[in-house]
């Protein structure tokens, strides 16, 4: 496997995790599919927002710090969907 699959596929089980934690705190189902979208959705939205506001986690684990970060996100997607539908 190479850096560029490597990156991907990691990037995915980020997504995936993040979708299915947010679905967990706030509540709704989905599916796979669902997951990965919402989490790489939040993935960006979360980056983005942690970026400009200058906040960092603190957390040693970049795997750990990436859901976590992409999990807020997540919620934050999904509760303004709601709020837009």
């Amino acid at each position: 496997m190479n850096v560029e699959t490597r990156a991907l596929v990691v990037f995915a089980v980020i997504g995936i995790l993040a979708g299915f934690l947010a679905s967990i705190l706030i509540g709704g189902g989905g599916g796979i599919l669902r997951y990965l979208i919402t989490g790489i959705v939040g993935a960006f939205v979360g980056g983005y927002l942690f970026e400009a506001l200058k906040i960092d986690l603190g957390i040693g684990n970049k795997f750990l710090s990436e859901v976590v970060t992409a999990t807020v996100g997540a919620v934050i997607v999904v509760i303004l969907a709601r709020i837009i539908a």
